[in-house]
């Protein structure tokens, strides 16, 4: 058996893992890499292995960096299963269609630069079209409910506590020499998260692949996250302000709205209206609606007790999709919560509301995630008195606040945790999805409770197990 490290190997990104079985290929996540334009482009488009000698496609969840490149393996020939859980295929299917739309919008954009410069129009990797190709080769697990990919391997999608249908995956593998248990991790979530279940830790594992993206440090209790979230909003509408939330669409929008109902109902702070506008994130919202099934004991006891039996709906909230329904917005001098795309402030609504309401020091840009540099939402981050909006400089005078505790990655402590479980049985644990910090903090904690044979592969690495 081999394992071969084919994305997110000594990077966040592109999560991709090949695994050669029995004479089988089987591949785990097939993520869009995303780095340099052009050194993107190449490993998006240039598979490591011949396509047609590929089995099947196992997904452990939605998110792009391990769904993204689904397309492209699909357009360049692959045309065998690709097997989600179930409530991750209903959201792998919209948000691939959304990204292949992203990157169409993307090449036409660079295109007319290209033709100003006399230069040949570029292809993007896939399109939208690709995209529902793909949705057609999706083969709909349930947890905890065996099935064979390929000959002699049983494989189990468990709960990663990540986002909605996110799974670890489970592979009871039988070489005809011996039986092996393989357990890659996905991404791992975090314990008391709002709405999904916690993380199931792995048990009996031969092999354990790994994410370590935080290896090298903690993260503050969901608690604190909800109290300083509420502090904020409380504060910003007390003043008469907005409070403007830059959210991603899946996960971080529906905890948002989800811990927002729960404060209203309690009255921890005022009634004001409540925005989501974003027309992913209202799509994907109803996708949480449809699987209430992998919601945690306390968002079923919360939709029992809700006079809505929702919770992510309530009288205070609206999902905009229309854009006139977003402009009007911005006509408004009430004070409200608009939560919006992008999360990185780089593209969307988002822009809009933050051009209309630069220079009101009554609200506030409420920054609930992780910011990448070189962004407008990092430039916020740091506080930066002028900020560059669609080409236009402003002084910023609208109020930025961080509340940090919304990651759905676990930190140092759980993922330590999480490879002790099977300390003495694992053979190897190989380390992926983190850069270097991160995995040397996790190996130094790991090694300090005598756990060794960790690794940290290079992309191209092969490793025989």
């Amino acid at each position: 058996m081999k394992l071969r490290f084919l994305g997110a190997a000594q990077t966040v990104t592109g999560s991709q893992h090949l695994l050669e079985i029995n004479g089988h290929k089987l591949m785990l996540d097939c993520g869009l890499y995303q780095g340099r334009r052009e050194e993107s482009r190449r490993r998006n488009q240039e598979f490591a292995f011949p396509i047609d000698e590929l089995d099947a496609v196992l997904l452990s969840h939605a998110h792009i960096d391990h769904s993204g490149n689904l397309p492209n393996l699909v357009k360049s020939g692959y045309a065998g299963p690709i097997h989600a859980q179930k409530a991750s295929a209903h959201l792998s299917r919209i948000m691939l269609e959304d990204s292949g739309h992203i990157q169409e919008e993307n090449v036409r954009h660079i295109n007319r630069r290209r033709a100003k410069r006399g230069q040949e129009p570029i292809e993007p990797v896939y399109t939208s079209e690709d995209a529902r190709q793909t949705a057609a080769q999706f083969v709909e697990q349930h947890y905890d409910a065996p099935f064979e990919p390929i000959p002699g391997v049983q494989a189990t999608f468990v709960e990663a506590g990540h986002i909605l249908g996110s799974t670890a995956i489970v592979l009871d593998i039988d070489d005809g020499a011996e039986q092996k248990r393989f357990w890659f991790s996905g991404d791992i979530g975090r314990p008391d998260l709002p709405l999904i279940r916690d993380p199931v830790f792995p048990q009996d594992a031969d092999y354990l692949l790994m994410e370590c993206t935080y290896g090298d440090r903690p993260h503050p209790h969901p608690e604190v996250a909800y109290e300083n979230l509420r502090r904020e909003v409380n504060d910003t509408l007390q003043r008469g302000g907005k409070v403007i939330i830059p959210a991603f669409a899946v996960g971080r929008t529906q905890e948002l709205v989800y811990s927002l109902h729960q404060m209203m109902d309690k009255g921890e702070v005022p009634k004001a209206p409540v925005f989501v506008d974003s027309p992913l994130a209202v799509n994907v919202t109803d996708i949480f609606r449809e699987h209430a099934e992998c919601f945690d004991e306390q968002a079923r006891a919360m939709i029992a007790s809700d006079k809505h039996r929702a919770a992510l709906g309530f009288d205070m909230l609206t999902y905009i999709r229309s854009v006139e329904e977003s402009k009007a917005l911005n006509e408004r001098d009430d004070p409200m919560i608009i939560i919006s795309a992008s999360g990185m402030v780089e593209v969307g609504r988002v822009l809009h509301h933050l051009e209309h309401n630069v220079d009101d020091p009554n609200s506030v840009v409420l920054i609930v995630s992780w910011m990448a540099p070189h962004t407008l939402g990092r430039r916020l981050v740091e506080q930066q008195p002028q900020i560059k909006i669609f080409g236009e400089v402003y002084e910023r005078k609208i109020r930025v606040a961080s509340v940090e505790g919304f990651s759905a990655h676990a930190g140092a402590n759980l993922l330590a945790e999480y490879a002790l479980g099977v300390k003495g049985r694992v053979k190897d644990v190989f380390l992926v999805h983190g850069e270097e910090r991160g995995a040397d903090g996790l190996r130094e904690r790991l090694g300090a409770q005598g756990m060794d044979g960790v690794h940290f592969p290079a992309w191209g690495t092969v490793a025989e197990l």
